[in-house]
């Protein structure tokens, strides 16, 4: 099988794709064949070893895909060959085959494609327990979303609308707002030509947003976040800007504010129970048509570096989906 492999830690452009041995599936866990796998902002962290997460080289990147079931280890109960699942795997999915523990994977919902289940898990997994668990985005509140046309930015668009919140969707160029809006985006600020501070301001008559959604960092969290409202909550999601900020603790205490971690991964592994009810609602909500993955581009699995050269430029518009055969 063909499998795109991380030899040495570096860009894009270091990643390799050869024939490999097919993977077994040992005790618990599942070989898939996969169909779609998507391309996430840590995938380009976790190849340059600047992401929490090490694995041991060589590896395949790749953190989330769907397909279908191919072999069952002893004791991974729930599946069998021929299922259609999605995974999220940290690494490992950009490769035609992929093995790894039962408990990461999920049924494909009926009517959801390949390509759909691929973009799916992830970035709606981690803003549902963002905005719901983390934040408890109320109906009603105003909802500012940072970076708002990438993978996770979409998502939080459709979530916070199904919550009946207010969303501000900010981007840094026209197209990426035209596409927050026709993900149902109330209003937009372009904060690489207008001043966040300010244009907020004039949106929320002087009150600030109740919940900031950041998985940007950089240079745009600390002017959110001294908009914030009062008793407001800014989630920490991200920092695709590259710069951890350090926000000064003395804005929390004037607004009554929170800062707000947000760790998807280690909350399906904690809080089992709660990550399959977050699932459910995902899942409810896709059959109602209330969330819908933006799939801007799919390429070859052969062509990983390039979609992560993509990705790392920040020019991918909601999610950039790998297929293989």
């Amino acid at each position: 099988m063909k499998a795109v492999l991380c030899k040495q830690f570096g860009p894009p452009d270091s990643l390799v794709v050869e024939e490999v041995a097919s993977p077994r599936a040992g005790p618990g866990e599942v070989v898939v064949s996969m169909k779609a796998a998507s391309v996430n902002f840590p995938d380009v962290l976790v190849i340059q070893n600047k992401y929490q997460f090490k694995p041991p080289l060589p590896f395949s990147p790749g953190s989330e895909l769907a397909g279908v079931v191919k072999e069952v280890g002893a004791g991974a109960h729930g599946f069998k060959p021929g299922d259609k699942v999605m995974a999220f795997t940290t690494y490992g999915a950009f490769a035609e085959e992929v093995k790894t523990e039962a408990s990461r994977l999920i049924p494909l919902p009926e009517k959801m494609d390949f390509v759909t289940g691929a973009a799916f898990l992830l970035t709606y997994g981690t803003t549902d327990h963002a905005l719901r668990d983390r934040a408890a985005l109320a109906a009603g509140e105003t909802l500012l979303v940072l970076g708002a046309s990438g993978g996770v930015g979409l998502a939080a668009i459709q979530i916070g609308k199904a919550l009946g919140a207010r969303v501000i969707a900010c981007a840094s160029s026209e197209d990426k707002l035209a596409v927050c809006r026709s993900h149902g985006a109330d209003a937009t600020i372009n904060y690489a030509a207008e001043d966040l501070r300010e244009r907020l301001k004039a949106l929320t008559e002087g009150r600030g947003a109740d919940v900031i959604y950041d998985p940007v960092g950089g240079p745009y969290s600390e002017p959110a976040f001294r908009s914030i409202a009062w008793r407001g909550r800014h989630l920490v999601v991200g920092f695709a800007a590259g710069e951890i900020p350090k926000l000064p603790l003395n804005l929390a205490l004037l607004k009554g504010a929170a800062i707000v971690g947000v760790f998807w991964g280690d909350f399906a592994r904690r809080e089992p129970q709660r990550f399959a009810a977050s699932v459910g609602q995902l899942t409810k909500w896709f059959a109602e048509g209330r969330l819908k993955p933006h799939v801007s581009q799919t390429l070859p699995l052969e062509k990983a570096a390039d979609a992560l050269k993509l990705m790392a430029a920040r020019q991918v518009k909601g999610k950039l989906v790998l297929t293989a055969g």
